[in-house]
This record gives C-alpha cells, structure tokens and sequence, in this order.
C-alpha cells in the first residue's frame, strides 16, 4: 500500500505498478511517451501539408490507414480512428474536396459506400511516407538494426496492451 505523507491514507486512485516493475520505470515510460506523443503530434501537421496545404492533420491517419488497408467503409474508418460518424463524413467530405479520396458502391451491399484513395492521393500518401521513412532511416543510422526490430516489437506490444 502507498500513503500519502498527509495522515498516512491510501491513495484510492493509485493502482500498484506491476510485479516487478519499479514506480521510477513508469514514471521514466509516461516521460518519454509524453515527449514522443508531442513529437508525432507535430510531425504529423508537417505530414498533412506535404500531402496537401489544406490537410487537417488529423486526417492524415485515414489516408495512411486507406494506404495500407485498401478501400474501406466509413464506419469501419470511425471506428478504427476512434470517432463518431459525424466527424468522419465531414473529414471524407473535406478529403473528397481536395481530390485524394474517392467513394464507389460497395459491392457486398449496396447500399454502403467504400471509400479509396484516389491516383492522385495515393501519390501524395506514398511520397511522404517514404520521406518519413528516409528521416527515420537518417536519425537510426547508428543503430543496431536489432534494436529498430526490437523498438517496432515493445511499440507494437504497448499499442496492444492499451487496446485492452
């Protein structure tokens, strides 16, 4: 159990860290996550306008997902995203705008949509990528190639985890 220094209670909202894992080891982890998540932040503004100029940042993360995946329903872009339908047609309706996303009937159903990167789209997406991966490449030049598999495998481990 913690106290508090102030009468000795408990701290009621304080979990335990994991067995074996020292208090320090969490406060060093949500130190660096905190500076990495500012980063990426960032960065991902600078992405969106390499795409196009009037690109929200947030909208980065669809075409991104749209890349990799292939032509998708919106729903399953919201939910993938983590927003409501709403915030998803107005971001499809500004991405159809600028010429990188197109919608065509789904063939399964149709009533539903499947929304593509567009030629022009895809282009775009795939030039900032690979400028994104060259910076990375540059800036883990001195590392083990190990240690970049390794670094990939806990991310993916950590992103999981917090699916949970």
């Amino acid at each position: 159990m913690h106290e508090d220094g102030n009468g000795g209670e408990e701290h009621a909202g304080s979990p335990e860290p994991a067995s074996g894992v020292e208090l320090s080891a969490f406060l060093a982890l949500e130190r660096e996550l905190t500076v990495l998540l500012r980063r990426a932040r960032a960065s991902q503004g600078e992405m969106a306008r390499e795409v196009h100029p009037d690109l929200e940042p947030s909208a980065y993360g669809l075409l991104v997902r749209l890349e990799e995946c292939g032509r998708q329903r919106a729903t399953e872009l919201a939910s993938y995203i983590g927003v409501g339908k709403a915030t998803m047609s107005r971001q499809l309706r500004a991405l159809e705008e600028l010429g990188l996303v197109g919608r065509e009937p789904d063939p399964a159903d149709g009533r539903a949509w499947l929304v593509t990167l567009t030629e022009e789209g895809r282009r775009r997406v795939s030039r900032v990528r690979e400028a994104r991966r060259a910076r990375y490449a540059g800036r883990l030049a001195d590392w083990d190639p190990a240690e970049v598999d390794e670094l990939a495998r806990l991310l993916r481990r950590l992103n999981r985890g917090m699916e949970k």
